[in-house]
């Protein structure tokens, strides 16, 4: 333990965290390397500096909640800053960039956590819920990682089943930076899914909608869990993963505890969001009034602020996918911008409502364990649960029930609908096309995107390639 205090520095170590309950046993800019670790509270204050890289503006604090949405057809550019240009256009090497950006650091204070977390006194539940934290936080950065730069297994094109490069022990130093060759989808999802069923053993339940939602907790690692099984096409266990986080959260299965119609709108300016399993709280210390003016969702998405960017707006086929009556659409507002030709919309979704652009960031919301489990009984033969599922999120949206003779592709086509529009600006979009299997459709004149296109997967950047010889990139990247 003492060598993670040698090589780690005050100001990578303690850096300022995404959570409200920070130690209180010392001044954060009193803590040194030495009581930093020297407990558990220390290790504490590590892990919430992984919460801290995933509000960044490379990860869901922007990149994640955008690029998905402009690489495929919810969104389009309305004035040229030069951002996300390429994105739309599926240009080459425009895609989501992840690696070396902070993940793999993120990852590497994981694995210090759970290298070293047994080693210290403290309380046990407290050591507990840090080892909890550290296997979700890992998983959902390996997840998103491997979204990005690999198939989903079983879904491989031509063969090529790489994905990312696997550390699970933590790197202190030079001596410690092996070059390694990148794993396959499958042993990135094995590892994935492993860390997901240790952290539901480890972490405490937290109520849907409370404060509580701000750090992984059981449901959160169910939940994500539950997605990852689907995007594995383990269907039957993507089912049952979200039958059970549904139970932890008190979720009924006819849609208690969605928010309603009528709360639909306002729940994405109240903190948490009502239906909120897992998210990043953000402060006005996260943040600066500079940060929000130039990289938040809502400034590039929104003219709710005079100074905001706006240069993003809902694509035609997005508004015109939603049904009569469906509040969703409530949440993209006509308006107008200087140099946008007629009528465009921004998002009330991202609203900055906790002032100067600040917004939380919902990561897992309730609605989603509906539609992972009607797309999983879909994909079961259970096509009557898929329908009571997607009824349940429906009724709750304005919408009238699924008919009872909606089946077959008809249904399949109906929830991915869902998703769309109940996802829209949430990251989702890309990825759900991508993991089955489906050609990357676009708005307007872009041309779509072939699934066996090599544009489907990320290039891995070209200074990783020089630093580590053993790494090969994407095919059609060389």
């Amino acid at each position: 333990m003492k060598n993670y205090i040698k090589i780690l520095t005050l100001g990578g170590a303690l850096a300022m965290s995404a959570c409200s309950d920070l130690l209180d046993t010392e001044p954060r800019q009193s803590l040194t390397p030495e009581s930093g670790f020297a407990d558990a509270n220390g290790y504490q204050s590590l892990i919430f500096t992984v919460y801290g890289e995933i509000r960044g503006f490379n990860n869901y604090g922007q990149q994640l909640m955008i690029a998905p949405e402009i690489m495929a057809d919810n969104l389009r550019i309305i004035a040229n800053t030069g951002r996300y240009i390429g994105q739309e256009a599926n240009a080459d090497r425009a895609h989501i960039g992840l690696w070396g950006t902070g993940h793999y650091g993120a990852i590497n204070e994981a694995n210090i956590a759970l290298a070293g977390i047994d080693e210290v006194e403290g309380d046990q539940a407290l050591k507990d819920r840090i080892k909890g934290e550290a296997h979700f936080l890992r998983a959902l950065l390996y997840f998103d990682l491997a979204k990005v730069y690999g198939y989903e297994p079983g879904r491989e094109v031509n063969g090529w089943n790489q994905s990312v490069v696997i550390r699970t022990t933590p790197t202190l130093g030079f001596s410690d930076a092996d070059l390694r060759t990148r794993a396959t989808n499958r042993e990135v999802y094995d590892l994935i899914e492993s860390d997901l069923q240790t952290a539901i053993g480890l972490l405490p339940t937290a109520e849907k909608g409370t404060s509580a939602v701000y750090r992984a907790s059981k449901g959160a690692a169910e939940a994500l869990l539950a997605r990852v099984f689907l995007y594995d096409a383990k269907y039957a266990e993507a089912a049952s993963m979200a039958s059970q986080a549904m139970a932890t959260f008190g979720l009924s299965d006819t849609g208690e505890g969605l928010m309603t119609a009528e709360e639909y709108v306002a729940g994405f300016s109240t903190f948490p969001n009502p239906e909120s399993l897992f998210e990043i709280e953000i402060r006005s210390n996260d943040w600066s009034t500079v940060d929000g003016v130039n990289n938040s969702v809502c400034s590039l998405s929104s003219n709710l602020f005079a100074s905001a960017q706006f240069i993003l707006t809902a694509s035609d086929e997005l508004l015109a996918t939603y049904e009569e009556g469906d509040v969703r659409r409530d949440t993209w507002v006509a308006t107008t911008r200087s140099g946008a030709d007629g009528t465009v919309y921004r998002s009330d979704k991202w609203t900055g409502s906790k002032g100067d652009f600040l917004e939380n960031l919902p990561i897992i919301r309730a609605a989603e364990l509906y539609l992972i489990r009607a797309e999983a009984r879909y994909r079961t033969g259970d096509e009557a649960g898929a329908r009571a599922d997607l009824s349940a999120l429906r009724a709750n949206r304005g919408l009238e029930a699924v008919a009872g003779g909606v089946s077959g592709d008809q249904l399949f086509n109906l929830i991915l609908t869902e998703r769309r529009v109940e996802f829209a600006l949430e990251g989702h979009r890309w990825y759900d096309l991508k993991r089955n299997g489906l050609n990357i459709t676009k708005h307007g004149s872009f041309e779509d995107v072939p699934y066996e296109d090599y544009r489907l997967l990320a290039p891995i950047p070209q200074a990783q390639l020089l630093l580590n010889e053993e790494l090969e990139n994407n095919p059609g990247y060389n």
